[in-house]
């Protein structure tokens, strides 16, 4: 099969589709990558082509192939190479982007969603390693920015003697705010993590123990928990719809001047009424009092890590698609749960709900 690479194009976007020892891995297939896609992430061209690829000058012929690879989803400048008969595997969050799913269903692409991939026991297993990543940087962003040169109340996350530390609220207890609790704990933060999953809770009190404060969630404990936090992190997540909003304009209005919100959940519409999409290159802005960062590509920060982490999960999924095309969602339950859109259609469930008139 013939795979395309393309050079990603949202704001500051550093990660790249595939490695070049992913590439050297699909050595019975041609693969053509965009000059200078991976340059951001540490990859030069030379590498991709001593690994086996083929160089192009432009993002048409990356694009123009079966399966197309790429870390983020198509950009309204993109849907120009989108077409019928073809692959593409990807982040989507359709649930959050009616123009993107739009163009998909008109183009006849065959969308393959890495977020909605998931494995029998509910696990996501290419959704995994970018949330540990955004995870760890919404602790270390909130803290940046917390910062007053940044705009923030001037708190240090982990204190000194004789100052209390500050406080960091977590909505959501699954990858993402397991991996923040643990950056703020070692930073030595009071945290708070709230969830509505007691069984969830649970396996946090033993993972924790009594350094975090775990919390069930309720409009109430919410309203108690934020008003007071120095740093506010949204980490909901519901597969393949939008994020359910818990905190209001209202309540943001109540938190103290210079408390900073990081949503990690932005990417699907986000848990914070107040909190839009950002950008690396204009990361935050100041509303009702608070710094809001709203980047939904938090991970492209880290670019020489992040794709390699996200290599070491997709490549399993590109190799079966790449050897098998389409057939190879009848063998893997897992990967035939990523199919978003197939011939003009929506076939995740969850995106149907969202966009019922589009069905």
């Amino acid at each position: 099969m013939e795979i395309g690479v393309p050079k990603e194009t949202k704001d500051r976007e550093f990660r790249v589709g595939l490695t070049p020892n992913s590439v050297r891995a699909l050595s019975k297939h041609t693969v053509f990558v965009e000059t200078n896609a991976g340059i951001g992430a540490g990859f030069t061209d030379e590498e991709y082509y001593n690994a086996g690829a083929k160089i192009v000058t432009n993002a048409a012929e990356a694009w123009k192939q079966e399966l197309v690879v790429k870390v983020k989803e198509p950009l309204p400048n993109e849907y120009q190479y989108l077409r019928s008969q073809q692959l593409l595997f990807t982040y989507l969050h359709l649930a959050a982007d009616r123009n993107l799913t739009k163009a998909l269903i008109e183009s006849g692409t065959t969308a393959i969603a890495y977020e909605t991939v998931e494995l029998n026991n509910g696990m996501l297993p290419l959704l995994t390693p970018m949330s540990i990543i955004a995870g760890r940087l919404s602790v270390q962003f909130g803290a940046r920015y917390l910062e007053k040169q940044q705009g923030g109340r001037g708190v240090l996350l982990g204190g000194v003697p004789g100052v209390s530390p500050g406080k960091v609220v977590i909505l959501g207890g699954g990858v993402v705010g397991t991996e923040a609790a643990k950056i703020a704990v070692g930073m030595g933060a009071r945290v708070q993590i709230i969830d509505i999953n007691v069984e969830r809770l649970s396996y946090l009190e033993s993972l924790f123990g009594s350094r975090v404060e775990l919390l069930y969630s309720t409009p109430a404990q919410i309203e108690q928990a934020v008003v007071d936090a120095d740093l506010l992190i949204g980490a909901v997540l519901v597969v393949g719809k939008k994020a359910p909003v818990l905190v209001s304009r209202e309540l943001v209005a109540q938190m103290r001047p210079g408390a900073v919100i990081v949503d990690v959940a932005v990417d699907q519409g986000g848990c914070i009424e107040t909190l839009r999409p950002t950008s690396h290159t204009q990361p935050t802005y100041v509303e009702e009092g608070v710094v809001h960062f709203g980047v939904p590509n938090m991970p492209g920060a880290v670019p020489w890590t992040a794709t390699q982490a996200l290599n070491n999960s997709t490549l399993p999924y590109i190799m079966q698609l790449a050897n098998h095309g389409l057939s190879a969602l009848e063998e893997d339950r897992a990967l035939a749960k990523g199919l978003n859109i197939n011939n003009g259609q929506i076939i995740h469930p969850a995106v149907r709900e969202v966009f019922k008139d589009l069905v």
